[in-house]
Parts: C-alpha cells; sequence; structure tokens
C-alpha cells in the first residue's frame, strides 16, 4: 500500500492539471508533501478535497490570496465566519452595481441612445455621464493633479 498519492493520481482526482496542483503548493494553498524514495511527490488523500475547496471558492469569487486565508482559517478553526460574512458583503455590493449597470443600459436603449456625441447632448440621455456629478468628479480629479 502506498504511503500517499501521485502528482497525477491527484491532479486527475481534482481535475486539475498538473501544473496547477505545483502552482498552489508553491502559493502555499497545500502543505509540502512527502517525498517517496525515488523523489516523486505523495500527497495526502485530503488534497484532492481541498484542491475542490479552492476551485470551488474561485468560482465563488474569492482570490488565491483569500483563499490561503480561508485554509489557514479552518487549520486553526477561527475566522472562516467572519470571512465569508466580508465575502457576501463584497458580493452583494458588486451585484448592486452590476444592476446599476443593467438598468442603465436599459434606459439607453429604450432612448434610443445610438450616438454617444448626440445622446450626450439631450436632457433624456440616462448615460451617466449628462449627470451632475461628473463635472464634480472631473473637477475634483483636476483639483487632486494639481496638488500631486
Amino acid at each position: 500500500m502506498s504511503a500517499g498519492l501521485r502528482t497525477g493520481e491527484v491532479a486527475a482526482a481534482a481535475g486539475v492539471n498538473i501544473q496547477t496542483l505545483r502552482y498552489y503548493e508553491r502559493r502555499g494553498l497545500l502543505t509540502e508533501p512527502n517525498r517517496s524514495l525515488g523523489g516523486h511527490r505523495l500527497y495526502p488523500e485530503q488534497t484532492v478535497a481541498t484542491l475542490r475547496i479552492i476551485k470551488a471558492a474561485q468560482r465563488l469569487g474569492f482570490t488565491l490570496e483569500e483563499i490561503a486565508d480561508l485554509l489557514r482559517a479552518t487549520r486553526t478553526d477561527t475566522g472562516l465566519h467572519t470571512r465569508a460574512i466580508t465575502k457576501l458583503a463584497e458580493v452583494d455590493a458588486k451585484l448592486t452595481e452590476l444592476a446599476t449597470v443593467r438598468d442603465t443600459l436599459r434606459a439607453a436603449l429604450a432612448a434610443g441612445c445610438d450616438d454617444l456625441l448626440a445622446c450626450s447632448e439631450t436632457p433624456c440621455c440616462p448615460i451617466p455621464f449628462t449627470s451632475d456629478t461628473v463635472p464634480q468628479t472631473i473637477g475634483q480629479r483636476e483639483n487632486d493633479l494639481k496638488t500631486d
């Protein structure tokens, strides 16, 4: 019986390629495996589950750095709940921003905006560059540039 899974076995079982497996190891997402007498990496079976967790977390929008933090939290049994709440708040904020973009694009289509220059000169244009906040932002940016 072997003392662990070889690189190809782990990669195949987790649905990742070997380069990904080694990259995660270099990034510290996976603990360094033991070696066989012949120098082959021998991963514990739990590595497959860890890789699946990493891929699932990526699909949920976590960065590799955030995933590393989550894995450390899991190993020390602290902070996972707080990190999940923080990520949920970030996702909610992104959804709000995307809903605003969607609504603006729908309004632009409904208003018949086909020419940005012509549309920008009409009061009914829903594109944000006609908003009163844009000149203030531009003015603020110019002031920021002067102070740098």
